[in-house]
This record gives structure tokens, C-alpha cells and sequence, in this order.
């Protein structure tokens, strides 16, 4: 039989474990006091290594929703410790945190304590435009027009500016086709380079999260978006679109017309300034235009309107079919025949157009 320890041994025993929980204490606190340090501490040294960023805050986003954008654009640190301030008052301000609708530019020298106080103090933004999918450049200027915004030509032009477009490196002449559909928040005072740079950064977010454009030039981007522009004015149900764009595919792969409709009217409405037509007729189809997809082999010059998701991701990545025509056989419903053969579609001297989404 071994002998029992002695009081002596089991004190150093139990001195050596409180030693050591509290070596592991200290260390943890101090671990969580650099941790704090490092989340309170600007993201960049100075304000000429600083990103900037414009936050928008709309009615109903939450700090954690805030928060995380401005972790993603490198802004903050952590959107954790942002939420945790938010929540438990870490700078023990004297009133609860309160996360207000509004623009908010900001920078990644600023120290989160300066972040935390100023996202409290936005004007809101009470100025709401819906885009639907399908417009044309001048038909979204009269929506930002029509609520006080900008003016028309205002819009038009800065759509038409070199430096804009460059900005963004996109291959085109003009930014038909990339000011995404959706419904957007802008407040009053804002400019129109900074109003269009809102539809243009959807854009981008939207169009990456689709992987047949992710990594593809520039030039390559620009012909998916004006197949994407085609096709959203052709389809009318939504699982449709990626035959349709199977169909115009099949027909740039093989050197023949597109045949679009909705470029026809493109022509009618936005170059040569008529009403929409409820028909499209053969006479309309001889007009001498490079938008003219009865006559010409190719894409567009540009696009003919912005085209919303479900038209971006079939012009992507159009699936493989042996289609080369489509022709609208219910007009109630919105739905196409799509065949191998022409059958008597360019006969017609009448063809459905798509209904003018505005």
C-alpha cells in the first residue's frame, strides 16, 4: 500500500491548478481586451488609405444587416462587436442605440465608436422608385424624374457618360441594359452620377451572383447582357426564358437573324419616337437600322432595355436545344410554340408584340 499524500502535497497541488486557472483567466482577459482593441480600431491607418462608402439605410434594415455590409465593403472589422455595441450600449451612451434610415458616408479610418454615433443620426430616406424588369433608359428617367430627383436629360445624359461607363468597365457606348430592375431608396439632394451609381452597383451584385458571368470580360459581359435585354422583352413566362435564349444562341452560333420582335420595337419607340405598337408589321420589318435583327446576323449594338434576373441567368447560360423559332400562340397567357422549322412565321403580316411595360 502506497502512503496518502500529505496536506502539505495536496496544498502545492491545489496552489499549482489556482495558479494556473488563473494564468488561463489573465490570458483570456487579456485575449479579450486586444480583441476589443483591435474591433474599437479604425480598419485603415489614415484617411489617403481609407476606403470610402456610402451606406444607405432603408426603413426596416436591421444592425446586424447594416452592420454586415459594412463589414463586406471594409468598413469595420467585425459586424459582430458593431451588433454587440448596438445591443448591450458598449459605449455607454445614454440612450439605447438606435439605427436610422438614411445615406451615410463613411470610411474605413473611422474608429467604430465614430461609426456607432453617426449611424444614429441619418435623415431618412423617403424617396421609394420602383423599376420593373424591361425598361428602357428613358422610360427609368421618367420614373426618377417623375418623383423630383433629377430631370430627364439629367439622367439620359449622365447614362451616356464616358466616365460613368468606365468606372464600371463596361464594354458599351451606354448604359442601356445595366440599371438593374428592382425597387430602390434615394434621398432628396442626391446626384444623378450617385443615383445612377445605386442601379449600377445592383447590377454588378446581381450579375455576380450568377456563375456563368462571373470572371468573363467585360466585352463578353456586354453581349450576355443584350442577349439578356432581348430576351426579357421576349418571354412572358418565366420558364420560358431559357428557351428562348436557347433559341437566339442557336442562331448566333450559326450566323442567322435573330428575328426579334422586341428589337423592331426598340426601333419604333426609342430611336424613331412612336407609340408602342399593339403589332408589328412586315413593312416594319424592311427598316434599314442595326437594331434591325430581321436583317442583320448579329446582336444589337447595344441593349434594348435592362433586363431583371430571370433573363440575366438564361442569357448566361442558355440550355441545349435544337430550337431555332418561337412564335407567341397565346397571347392571354404569354406563352410560345418553339419548333426546328420557320413554319410561316416571317409570312405573317402580323406579329404579337410584348405589351409596353409602361
Amino acid at each position: 500500500m502506497g502512503k496518502k499524500a500529505g496536506p502539505k502535497k495536496k496544498r502545492h497541488v491545489l496552489l499549482v491548478v489556482f495558479l494556473t486557472l488563473l494564468v488561463l483567466v489573465l490570458l483570456a482577459g487579456i485575449a479579450g481586451v486586444l480583441a476589443v482593441r483591435y474591433a474599437l480600431s479604425p480598419v485603415s491607418d489614415d484617411k489617403e488609405s481609407a476606403t470610402s462608402y456610402e451606406l444607405h439605410v432603408p426603413n426596416g434594415m436591421t444592425v446586424m444587416e447594416a452592420a454586415a455590409k459594412l463589414e463586406e465593403e471594409g468598413i469595420i472589422k467585425s459586424r459582430y462587436f458593431l451588433y454587440a455595441a448596438a445591443r448591450y450600449r458598449v459605449f455607454h451612451r445614454e440612450q439605447p442605440f438606435n439605427l436610422k434610415s438614411g445615406a451615410y458616408k463613411l470610411d474605413s479610418s473611422m474608429p467604430l465608436a465614430e461609426i456607432y454615433d453617426l449611424l444614429q443620426t441619418g435623415s431618412p430616406e423617403n424617396i421609394k422608385v420602383v423599376v420593373p424588369e424591361g425598361l428602357t433608359v428613358t422610360k427609368t428617367a421618367a420614373i426618377v424624374a417623375a418623383e423630383g430627383l433629377c430631370t430627364e436629360d439629367e439622367f439620359i445624359m449622365a447614362c451616356h457618360s464616358e466616365q460613368l461607363i468606365s468606372k464600371y468597365d463596361f464594354a458599351s457606348s451606354t448604359l442601356e441594359g445595366y440599371l438593374f430592375p428592382d425597387t430602390y431608396f434615394f434621398t432628396e439632394g442626391m446626384d444623378v452620377q450617385s443615383i445612377i451609381e445605386k442601379f449600377l452597383d445592383n447590377f454588378v451584385e446581381k450579375a455576380g451572383s450568377i456563375p456563368a458571368l462571373k470572371g468573363i470580360t467585360p466585352a463578353k459581359l456586354n453581349e450576355r447582357v443584350i442577349l439578356a435585354s432581348i430576351v426579357e422583352r421576349e418571354y412572358q413566362v418565366a420558364d420560358e426564358a431559357p428557351l428562348i435564349a436557347s433559341v437566339f444562341q442557336n442562331r448566333i452560333d450559326n450566323g442567322i437573324g435573330l428575328y426579334s420582335c422586341a428589337t423592331i420595337e426598340y426601333i419604333l419607340t426609342e430611336i424613331e419616337g412612336r407609340p408602342h405598337p399593339d403589332r408589328i408589321t412586315y413593312e416594319d420589318l424592311k427598316i434599314d437600322s442595326p437594331y434591325n435583327t430581321y436583317k442583320w446576323a448579329a446582336l444589337p449594338p447595344t441593349p434594348i432595355c435592362s433586363p431583371g434576373l430571370v433573363a440575366l441567368k438564361a442569357a448566361a447560360n442558355p440550355p441545349k436545344t435544337d430550337y431555332y423559332y418561337f412564335v407567341l400562340t397565346n397571347p392571354s397567357e404569354g406563352s410560345h410554340t418553339f419548333s426546328k422549322s420557320f413554319k410561316g412565321h416571317i409570312e405573317a403580316e402580323n406579329l404579337y408584340t410584348k405589351p409596353s411595360k409602361r
